[in-house]
């Protein structure tokens, strides 16, 4: 999805006729940062969606582009969302600020958002929308460029060639950056007018020489010698057992992630071979996976695709290996790091409402905000021991769900459960009548909820009067809309957004009367 093609603090009606809160533009920039606006919403279509999301960026960026400029640089660079294209979209929109100081600004960050020839080619279809290629504009995308040491541009020119139409030819031929070394001056030639490959970086003759190959086995052979990616392979051999085992030798945590089922479908990754064994301890590599900023939605997507056996779109069939499914459950919690328990009682409520079946969280086919909220609620809950796991159905359910259970397994249950109108006092009320002690509720929710008798403000202050227990509420919002039901006047309520990378841990420093 392009982002260009879609571009109060008080009680208000939300559109499910809930009384809610509407968040500022900081909370809407953030949002929006973290879970994108694929999809849209059961209640706004993805163009409102958005357009209302691009506006309240803009607003942000016109009264304070410094601080709209960190917020886009810490979600990017720190690897909190789990795509990258909304920062890369709120930083064109900074590049095309109305005061020079945040034009300038944003056109330095360039480097830290747009890490990859890709991001770079979608930030100039983006700004391209915003503003005309003036001269700051073409000193930024230059620098971009003078900045890759040979090799690194090298690996950028032969892995990232194209996207949305736009390639490193084209760029280089908008920005005309002047070479500072001879070998920046010979690579740019190649780039953009081809040639001879002598005194160029290795991987530049070894991508010439696959483009050349006559068979898989010397595709694999080119693989190995000069390490190169799935990218440099011609497309008549990547249905290749051979090549795919030379690239699986030294794949990125993320391409291997990502590529799972294809070594599964060709034969390299099965049951007791050295494909799944190197695949196994790869992925559990904590800190292989933390150092790689794999996003915890890349390996809830990857499971779900995986364990299924067949792709969302494609036609393709496989076996999944049991243990590689074990692995990439386990690395769902890693991907989040080490989370401390704040070691309080916690009521964990899902929204499992029709609304929460609408959309795809961070554009990924399939992942609802429901079954993602069922997700997040297993990460506290697998740090929390005093925990219980409710859903919004007919009024409220005890859902026997448990971090103990494989995590596609306990998204299943929650997906099959029958929809019910989502009144978020509930949480409250249930834990006066079944006098639960809770120090904090979690509601994980898109805030679209139905209006009940009781307010989820007014139910909390009840439950802290006639209990004693000064109780917090965590808000955890699923979709990039407008709506809050926590009181941003109240310190003991706090609105947060899902799939964060941070997420687990504010709850829990939240709850822990850290923050």
């Amino acid at each position: 999805m392009s982002y260009l093609m879609r571009f109060a603090r008080r009680p208000a009606r939300n559109s499910a006729g809930g009384t809610a809160y509407a968040v500022d533009d900081w909370t809407r920039l953030r949002r929006f940062l973290i879970l994108g606006s694929e999809g849209g919403s059961f209640y706004a279509g993805e163009l409102t969606l958005t357009r209302e999301n691009a506006t309240a960026v803009w607003r942000c960026v016109e009264a304070d582009g410094a601080r709209a400029l960190r917020e886009i640089v810490a979600v990017s660079k720190e690897g909190r969302a789990a795509k990258n294209d909304p920062a890369i979209f709120a930083l064109a929109l900074a590049a095309s600020a109305t005061e020079d100081v945040t034009r300038q600004a944003a056109l330095a960050a360039l480097p830290d958002v747009c890490r990859t020839g890709t991001h770079l080619f979608a930030f100039a279809r983006y700004v391209e929308g915003f503003r005309g290629w003036g001269r700051s504009l073409r000193r930024g995308i230059a620098t971009w460029y003078l900045d890759q040491t040979p090799d690194q541009l090298a690996h950028q020119a032969v892995k990232y060639r194209r996207r949305d139409g736009m390639t490193h030819r084209d760029l280089l031929r908008l920005s005309h950056p002047v070479a500072q070394t001879p070998e920046h001056a010979q690579l740019f030639e190649w780039i953009v007018r081809g040639g001879e490959t002598d005194g160029l970086p290795r991987i530049v003759e070894g991508f010439t020489a696959a483009q050349r190959a006559k068979d898989a086995r010397q595709t694999a052979k080119l693989i190995r010698a000069y390490d190169l990616p799935r990218e440099a392979v011609l497309p008549e051999f990547l249905d290749s057992q051979e090549v795919w085992a030379a690239l699986l030798e030294r794949m990125p945590m993320t391409a291997l992630i990502r590529n799972l089922a294809t070594l599964t479908r060709v034969g390299v990754i099965v049951p007791g071979s050295d494909g799944a064994k190197h695949a196994i301890a790869q992925i559990g590599d904590g800190e292989r996976l933390r150092k790689a900023r794999v996003h915890p939605i890349a390996v809830l997507a990857a499971l779900r695709t995986y364990a299924s056996g067949h792709g969302v779109r494609g036609k393709h069939t496989w076996a999944p290996v049991a243990r590689v499914v074990d692995a990439l459950d386990g690395a769902f919690y890693t991907a989040f790091g080490n989370v401390e328990p704040a070691g309080k009682r916690m009521l964990l409520a899902l929204d499992v409402s029709g609304s929460m079946t609408w959309g795809d969280i961070a554009g990924v086919p399939g992942l609802t905000p429901r079954d993602a909220s069922a997700a997040m609620a297993l990460v506290t809950a697998a740090t929390e021991p005093e925990h219980e796991i409710v859903g919004f159905t007919d009024g409220l359910t005890p859902l026997a769900i448990s971090p103990r259970q494989r995590l596609d397994d306990a998204i299943r249950a929650v997906s099959n459960l029958p929809f019910g109108a989502t009144d978020c006092a509930q949480p409250m009320l249930y834990a006066l009548e079944h006098e639960r002690e809770i120090d904090t509720f979690v509601v994980y929710t898109d805030s679209e909820t139905w209006a009940g008798s009781v307010h989820p403000v007014q139910a909390l202050r009840t439950y802290r009067e006639r209990t004693g227990i000064a109780a917090r509420l965590v808000v955890v919002g699923m979709v990039a809309n407008a709506f809050s039901i926590a009181d941003p006047e109240d310190p003991g309520m706090l609105d947060i957004v899902g799939f964060d990378t941070a997420t687990p841990a504010v709850v829990t420093g939240f709850a822990a009367g850290a923050l």
